[in-house]
């Protein structure tokens, strides 16, 4: 009796395992997507400048999957005089190491008339981004959210009615090619601060700022009128907040509403209320807000530059209450924001971000290697850099899963780079009297499976009394924030007060004036990937390193990424 009770309990096992299996891949599609990328004029502040398009659009499409979907997207570069790699930020690409999209790191770059395409598995719901990573292309246009849902019948630690997407982004005027020049130029010529800042793609220069051409600058034209969203009175939404400036620190509010914090860089957030959400390059948050304020009115929605002193107006647009008309402006002035270099509640929000107590990640206790990172300003042969400990990142020709993989080591340094600073003498407070630093295109071999922690060290700039924000990003990870904190990181005393209870996983951290950010990751995922400064202009000057791990475990790698530097030899087109 008890033997036939096992084996029928056995069969039943094994059907409901078969149908578990059939609807698990019932339900994981395959999403195609064709792009075509190219340059057109555009005017999203009413200013007309080239700007790179997804099939004519800017930001791009936004792309909507379930857990679990492969997406596949075809992208054919018809920038005709520039290649191009995208990137699927907050997407670690597990198994497909080759689908990062950072040209020089993962692959070659997709050349003008070429068709490249990318396959690759969302594995975790949440918001993420895509966004360009050849030069400084990101901050022309090319970049878009991805929104990855639950699988149906999964719920979510919150409820809403409805769900909405915004990108925020900065915009210059100058192309990239003028502003790549200027910083890789003797004398050094700084980007300077955006002209406008543009909520999902829209914004507003004033036409009549002296200098302005005129014949370039229209305030009439359909493309820069506001962004509006409607709102149904009553309504919970869900914004999933994304930013990708070029070079901005923002703050974000809609006037009137408070907004719930519920999810950050893809992962459930225990809830609290801001006011302003700060956001740096690279970050996404789901936040919760109720349409309950008086109807018979709209309300602004307004992002503004934290952390410089940057003249660049604020980003307006409209939260629209139906029915009222999508255009009909406020009666009230757009709020102010928050003061440029009013630390403290930046600080404040970036330590509130807890895992969600029904969420928690618990990380590793100890780490197995810690490698302390010191963010500087420096000069190499009289042209400015951004260092980390005193070494300018440059990107070699052969990107580096290719050399790694098929052997090709001459094709960078393999002397590897410094894991500390000279901490003792070290003062992160004032200008340095030897500012100069080396240059290597050297990387950080990790061993497989082992836990790494990186300590990000803030320090001042050439420029007296300055110390700027640095948003990191890590390709192919997310880590556990072990903890922040002000001035100079102390290795035997600040590692006790790492939060290992609830700490929140992110893939962008940002590292503030004069302070310190611990991060902890497992080193588990074969491949090599690129960990830098998400400010555009700081990680062309340099500003990141790169980390191999598992180059063993990585599949035989596609012939589309090849044909650049030493690998042209294993390219068949």
């Amino acid at each position: 009796m008890v033997e036939h009770f096992h084996q029928g309990y056995l069969v039943n096992f094994l059907v409901l395992g078969l149908l578990f299996l059939t609807a698990v891949s019932v339900e994981a599609r395959v999403r195609h997507h064709k792009w075509e990328v190219k340059y057109e004029y555009k005017s999203p502040d009413c200013f007309k400048k080239l700007s790179i398009s997804i099939n004519g659009k800017t930001p791009g499409p936004t792309i909507v999957a379930q857990q679990g979907d492969t997406i596949v997207v075809e992208v054919k570069n018809s920038l005709l005089t520039e290649n191009l790699a995208i990137h699927w930020h907050g997407i670690r690409q597990i198994g497909t190491p080759w689908a990062d999209g950072t040209e020089g790191i993962t692959q070659c770059p997709v050349v003008p008339g070429d068709t490249f395409v990318y396959k690759f598995v969302v594995d975790r719901p949440g918001t993420y981004l895509y966004h360009a990573h050849y030069g400084m292309q990101r901050q022309a246009g090319l970049q878009g959210m991805i929104k990855v849902l639950v699988p149906d019948g999964v719920v979510e630690p919150f409820s809403y009615d409805y769900d909405r997407n915004i990108l925020l982004t900065d915009w210059y005027h100058k192309s990239t090619y003028e502003q790549a020049t200027g910083l890789a130029s003797l004398p050094f010529v700084w980007v300077d601060e955006p002209q406008s800042l543009l909520i999902h793609g829209r914004g507003r220069f004033n036409c009549s700022t002296p200098g302005t051409d005129v014949t370039l600058c229209n305030a009439t034209n359909p493309q820069c009128s506001p962004y509006s969203m409607i709102v149904i009175p009553g309504k919970t939404y869900r914004l999933r907040i994304g930013s990708l400036t070029a070079l901005s620190a923002l703050s974000f509010e809609i006037e009137g509403h408070n907004m719930t914090v519920v999810e950050a860089d893809g992962y459930y957030v225990e809830p609290f209320v801001v006011q302003k959400l700060f956001l740096y390059s690279g970050e996404t948050y789901s936040v919760l807000i109720k349409a309950d304020q008086d109807p018979s009115r709209n309300y602004w929605a307004s992002t503004k530059v934290v952390s410089r002193s940057s003249a660049t107006p604020n980003g307006l647009g409209i939260i629209n209450y139906y029915p009222n008309h999508p255009r009909r402006a406020p009666p009230t002035i757009p709020p102010a924001g928050p003061h440029w270099n009013d630390v403290a509640p930046r600080v404040a929000q970036s330590v509130a971000i807890k895992s969600h107590k029904d969420f928690i990640h618990t990380p590793p206790k100890t780490s197995d290697r810690v490698i302390i990172m010191l963010n500087t300003q420096n000069r190499i042969n009289g042209f400015v850099r951004w260092s980390v400990n005193n070494v300018s990142f440059n990107m070699p020709h052969t990107p580096y899963l290719i050399a790694l993989k098929h052997n090709l080591l001459h094709t960078f340094e393999q002397t590897p780079p410094p894991e500390n600073y000279n901490h003792e003498n070290y003062d992160i407070f004032s200008v340095q009297k030897n500012v100069n630093a080396t240059t290597s295109n050297s990387i950080y071999r990790l061993k497989f499976n082992t836990t790494v922690d990186i300590i990000l060290q803030n320090a001042n700039t050439m420029n007296p009394k300055n110390s700027e924000t640095h948003p990191w990003h890590l390709h192919g990870h997310d880590f556990w924030v072990m903890g922040y904190g002000n001035g100079k990181f102390n290795q035997s005393i600040d590692p006790k007060n790492y939060n290992l209870v609830n700490p929140i996983m992110k893939n962008t951290i940002p590292v503030h004036p004069y302070g310190w950010t611990a991060l902890r990751f497992r080193a588990d995922n074969p491949g090599v990937w690129a960990f830098h400064c998400h400010i555009e202009s700081h990680f062309f000057m340099g500003m990141g390193v790169v980390f191999e791990e598992g180059i063993d475990k990585v599949g035989k790698l596609p012939t589309s990424i090849m044909g650049c530097g030493d690998s042209k030899r294993f390219h068949s087109p």
